[in-house]
C-alpha cells in the first residue's frame, strides 16, 4: 500500500468534507477524495449558483419596482445573462475555494479523481491504491431523469447546463413542479422568458403543505408563469426551431425545456463493496448511526436518500465523522427544516396539519397569521405568504411550523430552535420578545392565535 489513513472519505460535497474536516478535528489522518471540485452540487451546480440567480431576480424586480418609492429609474431594467453567469461563477470560485482551503488548513489530504472503494480498507483512485481504517462513502446525487420519450432531445438541460446558459430563452418549458422547477421558473422568469411548468402532480410542490402550494401557484401565476398541474408529458419533440413538450392537456412550444425532475443517489464510488452493502431503492442503506452494516463503513449525504438537502448532508457528515472515531450520536433528521427559496419562498419543519390531525385528532390546534398584516412586510412591500403553526392543545407542545413568504428559510430557524428546546406555545409567546418591526413577529402572532388570543388580527369567529 502507498498511502495508509485512518479515514478516507469518499466525495466532497457537503457531506464529505464536512466529515473530513470534523475527523482531522479529532486528530484522525483523514484523505479526501474528488474527481471534480470540492462543494459538491451544492457548491457548483445547485443551491449556490441558484440563489445567487434569485437574488439577481430579486434585484431586478425591486429596480422595476422602484418608482412606487418614489425612485427615478432612466430605461428598463434587463439581465445582462454573460455577466449574470459571470457573477454566479464568482460567487461559486469564493465558496469552493473557501472550502479548499478550509481542508487544507485542516491538514485533509485532498486526491483529485475518481475513487472506488475496493474493500472496506481501501480505495483506489487514478492507478494508487489508499489504505484506510474507516472508510466514510459521500457519493452524492446525479439528475434522475424520467422515461419519456424525446427527453434526450437538444433542446433539453438539466439545471446544470442551465445554470451555465449565456442566454436568456425565449420560452422555457420546465418538467417537474418541485423546489427545483419552483425557483427556476422564478429566475427565468424575472429574465423575461414566458415560463411553463408541466406537473405530474395536482399541485406544485407537493411536499408542503396544501395551501402553501396554492400560496405559490398563486404567486407564480401572478409573475406570468403557465402552470399545467395534473399533467403528464406524453413525449418531446425536436422541431426545427425549438422544441414541443406534448403533455396529456396540450401541446407546450418552446425553445428551451429544463427536466426538473429529482436527483438519484450516486453509487459510482462504491466499487467493489457494492456487493457486500444492502442498497435499498438504489440506495445506500445505513441505520440510525450512519453504519453501513460493513464495519467501519459509513455513508451519509445524499448516498444514503435519507432527505437530500445540503443542511442534512452538513448534521450527516459530522456525526458519521464522530462515529467513525468512536462516539455513538443517533442521526435524527425529524427536525431538519425542508426549504424552497421561490418567490416567495417556503419553508417547514415537523408534522403538517394534515398528518397531526390523524395523531392527535381533536387536540389539535393551528394557529395562522398573513405577513401582509405584519409592519416590516408593509414597509418593505412584501407582503405575500403567512405563518401556520400546528401543536398539541392540551399540552402546548409544538408539532409542525410551516412559513409562506419573505425571509422564511431564516424564520424556520426560531421554530426548529424552539421545537427542540420543547418550548410551549405559552413558553414562546410569554418569554420570547421579537423585535420591531420584524418579519419574525409573524411566527409569535401565529403562536398566539394557536392560543386564541392574536393580537394583530382579528378574532376568530365564533
Amino acid at each position: 500500500m502507498e498511502q495508509r489513513y485512518d479515514v478516507a472519505v469518499l466525495g466532497g460535497g457537503p457531506a464529505g468534507y464536512v466529515a473530513a474536516i470534523r475527523a482531522a478535528q479529532l486528530h484522525a489522518k483523514v484523505v479526501l477524495f474528488e474527481e471534480d471540485v470540492v462543494g459538491g452540487t451544492c457548491l457548483n451546480r445547485g443551491c449556490i449558483p441558484t440563489k445567487t440567480y434569485l437574488k439577481t431576480a430579486e434585484t431586478l424586480r425591486e429596480i422595476r419596482a422602484a418608482a412606487e418609492r418614489g425612485i427615478v429609474v432612466n430605461g428598463d431594467a434587463k439581465v445582462d445573462m454573460p455577466a449574470a453567469v459571470a457573477c454566479k461563477n464568482k460567487v461559486v470560485k469564493t465558496l469552493t475555494g473557501g472550502v479548499a482551503a478550509l481542508l487544507k488548513t485542516n491538514h485533509v489530504t485532498v486526491v483529485a479523481g475518481q475513487a472506488r472503494a475496493e474493500s472496506a480498507r481501501t480505495v483506489s483512485c487514478g492507478g494508487t491504491l489508499y489504505e484506510a481504517d474507516r472508510l466514510i462513502l459521500c457519493g452524492g446525487s446525479l439528475p434522475s431523469l424520467p422515461p419519456i420519450p424525446g427527453i434526450e432531445g437538444r433542446d433539453v438541460l438539466t439545471s446544470t447546463e442551465l445554470l451555465d446558459r449565456q442566454s436568456i430563452p425565449q420560452s422555457l418549458c420546465i418538467i417537474g413542479g418541485g423546489v427545483i422547477g419552483c425557483e427556476l421558473a422564478s429566475v427565468f422568469r424575472s429574465f423575461g422568458a414566458e415560463v411553463c411548468i408541466v406537473e405530474q402532480a395536482e399541485r406544485l410542490a407537493p411536499m408542503f403543505e396544501k395551501d402553501i402550494s396554492e400560496e405559490v401557484a398563486a404567486s407564480l401565476k401572478k409573475s406570468g408563469v403557465k402552470l399545467l398541474l395534473a399533467t403528464g408529458v406524453v413525449r418531446i419533440e425536436t422541431l426545427e426551431k425549438g422544441s414541443c413538450v406534448v403533455t396529456e392537456k396540450e401541446r407546450v412550444a418552446c425553445d428551451c425545456i429544463l427536466a426538473a425532475t429529482g436527483r438519484k443517489p450516486n453509487l459510482s464510488c462504491l466499487g467493489e463493496l457494492a456487493g457486500k452493502l444492502r442498497i435499498e431503492s438504489g440506495r445506500v442503506a445505513v441505520n440510525d448511526y450512519l453504519e453501513t452494516g460493513v464495519p467501519n463503513v459509513y455513508a451519509c449525504g445524499d448516498i444514503t436518500g435519507r432527505m437530500m438537502l445540503t443542511h442534512a448532508a452538513f448534521a450527516m457528515g459530522r456525526i458519521a465523522a464522530e462515529n467513525c472515531l468512536g462516539a455513538r450520536v443517533r442521526c435524527d433528521l425529524s427536525r431538519t427544516p425542508n426549504c424552497m427559496y421561490a418567490q416567495p419562498e417556503v419553508a417547514s419543519v415537523g408534522l403538517t396539519e394534515e398528518a397531526a390531525r390523524a395523531a392527535i385528532g381533536e387536540k389539535l390546534c393551528v394557529g395562522r397569521f398573513r405577513i401582509g398584516a405584519n409592519g416590516r412586510a408593509v414597509a418593505y412591500g412584501e407582503r405575500e405568504g403567512f405563518v401556520k403553526v400546528v401543536a398539541d392543545r392540551s399540552t402546548g407542545e409544538l408539532l409542525g411550523v410551516h412559513i409562506v413568504g419573505p425571509v422564511a428559510n431564516e424564520l424556520i430557524s426560531e421554530a426548529v430552535a424552539a421545537m427542540e428546546g420543547e418550548m410551549t406555545l405559552s413558553q414562546i409567546t410569554n418569554r420570547i420578545v421579537h423585535p420591531h418591526p420584524s418579519f419574525s413577529e409573524a411566527f409569535y402572532e401565529a403562536c398566539l392565535d394557536a392560543l386564541d388570543i392574536g393580537i394583530h388580527q382579528p378574532p376568530r369567529k365564533k
